[in-house]
């Protein structure tokens, strides 16, 4: 059975020089079921900072992050991560760099084979099972980069902008399929982006975060039926609202 994340009350402090920064200030969400939630706020909220903690590669100054009934103190094969550079082993083939955490599992070769191939045919990339990365796109490097995590069969997808450095119909196009992998793996996924409409399209629910300290400001559910169209009168309603409570957190920056 699929563990429920929770993220209760968490802080994170960095200090510099003798100063103490409030980079996130009492957090607290679940994520249930098989949940696609987006994270936004202005720039610097906190919402990588907030990822990294849940994934432990990061500190927490205070606070508690579980999953199921498991504290986080480090990285766990129970949370897999997608960064938005595309951090493949130029060295290696797409094959073999889907294959990397199965390695570290110590999989026998011929499982490693066979549960790579199943998810890069689920990427889309039977065809280029044997081709490096620098012979790929960049779409095509993130496919490579959420195959990889997708193998080790964690219980949770933590992607941090994983579409933002791609061309909007590039990215609009793995937005789809990312969703469709979503439906069949049925993985908890928490997302991070700047891009409002791709929360809309994406999320079950947007967790909006104020300007820092990053702290939560709303969190709003989209009940709005999949396959969503971009242009419907719905999801322009919720990406408005969204949108006009972002700003008043950006216009908070410009202020100062």
């Amino acid at each position: 059975m699929s563990e429920d994340i929770r993220v209760v009350n968490v802080n994170k402090d960095y200090t510099s020089g003798g100063k103490s920064m409030h980079a996130v200030e009492g957090v607290s969400f679940d994520i249930k079921d098989a949940e696609f939630i987006c994270i936004v706020g202005p720039s610097g909220c906190g919402k990588s900072t907030l990822l990294r903690m849940i994934a432990g590669l990061e500190s927490i100054s205070g606070g508690e992050i579980f999953v199921g009934n498991k504290k986080v103190t480090g990285p766990s094969p129970s949370i897999g991560f997608v960064f938005q550079e595309y951090t493949l082993f130029p060295w290696r083939t797409v094959q073999k760099n889907v294959e990397f955490g199965l390695e570290m599992k110590k999989l026998p070769a011929q499982e490693r084979e066979k549960v790579a191939a199943k998810y890069i045919d689920l990427v889309g990339l039977t065809k280029f099972k044997d081709s490096y990365p620098y012979e790929l796109s960049g779409g095509m490097k993130q496919r490579t980069a959420i195959a990889r995590t997708l193998a080790v069969n964690p219980e949770v997808l933590l992607m941090d902008e994983p579409f933002g450095a791609l061309d909007a119909q590039t990215r609009n196009i793995l937005q789809e399929e990312l969703l469709d992998i979503w439906s069949k793996e049925h993985k908890k996924v928490l997302f991070v982006t700047h891009n409002v409409d791709e929360a809309v399209f994406l999320a079950d629910r947007v967790i909006i975060m104020t300007a820092r300290p990053g702290r939560i400001k709303e969190i709003i559910d989209i009940d709005i039926p999949r396959p969503r169209i971009r242009t419907e009168t719905e999801v322009n309603k919720v990406r408005t609202s969204i949108l006009k409570t972002l700003f008043e957190e950006v216009q908070k920056l410009s202020d100062h």
